[in-house]
C-alpha cells in the first residue's frame, strides 16, 4: 500500500491532504461546538445555584429578619433585657446567620463557574492528537 501512495501524482497527494485537513477541522469544530454546549449547560447549572442562593438570601432577609428578630427579642425581654437592647441583639444574631447561609449558597454557585470547569478538554486533546498526526504525514 505504501508503494501505491508513492506512485500517485503530487497534486493528488496534496489534494488528498487538503481534503483530510479540511475534514479534520470540520470535525474539530463540531466537537468544539458540542463540548462548548455541554460546558455551557454545566455553567448554567452553576448560575441556577447562584441565583437560587440569591433568592434564598433575599427571602431569608425578609422572612427571618421579620419573624426571628421578633421572636428572639421577645425571648431576650423575657430573660430581663430591655426591649431596645433585645431588638438590637436579635437583629445582629439573625443577620449574621442569614448572611452565612447566603454566603454558603453563593460560594457553591460560584465554585461551579470556575474556569477549570469551562475548559474544552476533549477538544484540545483531540486537536493536539490531530496536529501530531498531520506532522507525521507531512
Amino acid at each position: 500500500m505504501a508503494n501505491q501512495m508513492d506512485n500517485r501524482p503530487l497534486s493528488e497527494l496534496v489534494s488528498g491532504l487538503v481534503s483530510d485537513i479540511t475534514g479534520l477541522f470540520r470535525k474539530e469544530i463540531t466537537l468544539a461546538k458540542t463540548e462548548a454546549s455541554e460546558k455551557m449547560s454545566h455553567a448554567l447549572t452553576g448560575v441556577e445555584a447562584f441565583a437560587a442562593g440569591l433568592v434564598f438570601a433575599i427571602a431569608a432577609v425578609g422572612v427571618l429578619l421579620a419573624a426571628l428578630v421578633n421572636g428572639l427579642a421577645a425571648f431576650f425581654v423575657a430573660r430581663g433585657m430591655t426591649e431596645p437592647g433585645a431588638d438590637g441583639l436579635a437583629s445582629v444574631i439573625v443577620g449574621v446567620v442569614v448572611a452565612l447561609l447566603a454566603w454558603g449558597m453563593i460560594h457553591r454557585g460560584l465554585s461551579t463557574l470556575r474556569g477549570e470547569n469551562l475548559k474544552l478538554d476533549r477538544t484540545s486533546t483531540s486537536i493536539r492528537r490531530d496536529a501530531q498526526m498531520i506532522k507525521e504525514r507531512v
